[in-house]
């Protein structure tokens, strides 16, 4: 019996098993015809290269787009009759439901192209000035594997608990029926994997479209986060602070309209071509999915430059229609809603290092650290102080929604500490009555889809569906 991966046109990871009945026992030392020996595809250092853009090209929004559904992100505008992503928005989610699952797919494509290259990688052989860029490129496939593997994690572990029913870790593109690894085994398999790829990755590196040595440590931060390794999570969040500082006011509006690099750390570089992440919000004059009053009303709207690089308000648009749009990824004129997804930002890492501080009770380190994001993003911001750990972590879950709002994290932030999503009056009008998603009900942990466990019944659901 063998297994193969291959990649659907929806992006999905269908498992295909081939089983041969004794009769066919010869037919199994064929070569298979629908495959490329890695040893055959990978002979040069150029050639890696092109295996590793492969499996960085696999990346896309869905991540963003299922979380920006579920949460409180968004309100479903009454214009938007397309019915695209309604049954998400609105709970209706099970195995099926091929918009919240796109990601699994997507992510287990990227690390068996990734594990292709690697299995290869010892046997291309070096000129003396290509060592160090063999090096770079073996860290850069470690890396954005285990990344791969910890977004799985995020969306499709049972819990972020060490025992908790996490996803198969792939090391390897042949593999037999896996079972899921707990979340604890996945997250050390991750550690290991961005270790060693810190060794690799020269630091002088510092293309942003690609995962760099600052790259490495911005993951480790956020894995560390959900691990609760507050040592870690302040080690790793500072050694990115340090290699990128935070956007100056001037500077912030314009990295959403890709004309400064300013505290990116990675992105994925977009080009005519690939699906415009600003679809998913607006598209052909309609707003599909707008920006929560909830998330609005967080705002100073005079004085955070957040506001304007992030909501757009536009009273001209006429009755029955939203005023209020997604302006993040509004892109340019030329290239309407076209812009590079910024997969981690040093604001982030002001966050996670504070969030980490709070809870090791160093109160008065963590405020610095929100008040010193705050400070760069609100005109005038006078710092606060916090009587303790739990009011400076309401204040920074707060300014999480508002730092981080359309990029991937609402719900899982949310997740870490157990709360449930809950929507405003004025943000559930078209919900359906879908306003408090709890711990335990369908879509707070989102499925494994059904083609994965139909075709493997090593993999067991999640809990609920």
């Amino acid at each position: 019996m063998m297994i193969r991966y291959f990649k659907h046109k929806r992006n999905y990871l269908v498992l295909l098993l081939s089983v041969c009945t004794l009769a066919c026992n010869k037919q199994l030392d064929l070569t298979p015809t629908d495959t490329i020996d890695p040893s055959k595809a990978f002979r040069t250092v150029k050639d890696l290269n092109g295996g590793l853009l492969g499996a960085y090209g696999e990346l896309t929004n869905n991540t963003i787009y299922s979380v920006s559904l579920v949460t409180d992100e968004c309100n479903l505008p009454s214009e938007n009759v397309t019915g695209g992503g309604v049954a998400s928005y609105r709970w209706q989610i099970d195995p099926s439901s091929t918009t919240i699952t796109a990601s699994f797919g997507e992510n287990y494509v990227a690390i068996d192209r990734a594990n292709r290259v690697l299995a290869a990688l010892y046997q291309v052989t070096t000129k003396p000035d290509e060592e160090i860029l063999k090096n770079q490129y073996h860290g850069e496939l470690l890396a954005l594997r285990a990344y791969c593997h910890f977004e799985l994690l995020q969306s499709y572990a049972s819990a972020y608990e060490p025992a908790a029913m996490g996803i198969p870790y792939m090391d390897s593109s042949v593999i037999g029926k896996p079972s899921r690894n707990t979340f604890g085994e996945v997250v050390a398999k991750i550690g290991n994997d961005l270790q060693q790829a810190k060794t690799l990755i020269p630091a002088s590196f510092d293309d942003n479209t690609r995962i760099t040595k600052a790259g490495v440590s911005a993951i480790q931060a956020r894995v560390a986060l959900y691990t609760q390794q507050w040592d870690d999570a302040i080690t790793f969040a500072t050694e990115a602070i340090n290699a990128l500082p935070l956007a100056s006011a001037t500077e912030f509006p314009n990295i959403w309209k890709d004309t400064e690099e300013a505290e990116v750390i990675w992105k994925l570089k977009q080009v005519i071509g690939n699906t415009p992440i600003g679809d998913v919000y607006f598209n052909r004059n309609i707003v599909l999915y707008a920006p929560s009053f909830e998330l609005i009303n967080q705002f100073d709207k005079t004085n955070d430059v957040r506001y304007a690089a992030y909501i757009r308000f536009d009273n001209t648009r006429g009755a029955g229609k939203s005023q209020y749009l997604v302006n993040k990824y509004a892109g340019t004129s030329g290239n309407p809603n076209l812009t590079d997804i910024k997969l981690f930002r040093t604001g982030e890492m002001y966050l996670i290092r504070a969030e980490a501080l709070a809870e090791k009770s160093k109160v008065p380190d963590g405020a610095d650290d929100l008040n010193a994001l705050r400070s760069a993003r609100i005109k005038g911001y006078t710092s606060q102080s916090f009587a303790n750990k739990d009011a400076l972590i309401t204040a920074l879950y707060t300014e999480r929604f508002k730092e981080l709002a359309f990029e991937g994290h609402r719900l899982f932030d949310l997740r870490r500490r157990g709360m449930s999503v809950t929507r405003e009056t004025a943000d559930a009008i078209n919900a359906l009555g879908a306003v408090l998603l709890k711990p335990g009900d369908k879509g707070y942990v989102f499925p494994i889809p059904d083609a994965e466990t139909k075709a493997n019944k090593n993999m067991k659901q999640n809990p609920g569906y």
